[in-house]
């Protein structure tokens, strides 16, 4: 069974930037796809962004395209996403897994308690 514990999520201004950290125990996911997935108040639980298991082939949601930036490093078993020019919308606690496929949200594994990010003035 594989843990998720996602970090670096916080309270910024519109406009502004955060990079959310994953860090899995438990399996090596050296070979797995992977994502990040968000949940807005009220709302489902969206997938955002997917990479393949070595980093070279990534997608997008149409509504982080150009801002976000999927990454991964498969000697820290980690994770990443850069976002940049955060708007309101963004606002979710987000949360990564690993997922079957690369452009669409499939999870596989538990959820992790996920990483709050508020983006307001």
């Amino acid at each position: 069974q594989v843990q998720f514990v996602e970090s670096g999520g916080g309270l910024v201004q519109p406009g502004g930037s955060l990079r959310l950290s994953c860090t899995a125990s438990g399996r090596t996911l050296s070979m797995t796809n992977m994502g990040w997935f968000r949940q807005a108040p009220g709302k489902e639980r969206d997938f955002v962004a997917g990479i393949n298991y070595n980093g070279q082939s990534t997608y997008y949601d149409d509504s982080v395209t150009g801002r976000f930036t999927i990454s991964r490093d498969n000697s820290k078993n980690s994770l990443y996403l850069q976002m940049n020019d955060l708007k309101p919308d963004d606002t979710a606690v987000y949360y990564c897994n690993t997922n079957e496929y690369i452009n669409f949200g499939a999870p596989i594994d538990s959820w992790g308690q996920g990483t709050q990010v508020i983006v307001s003035s």
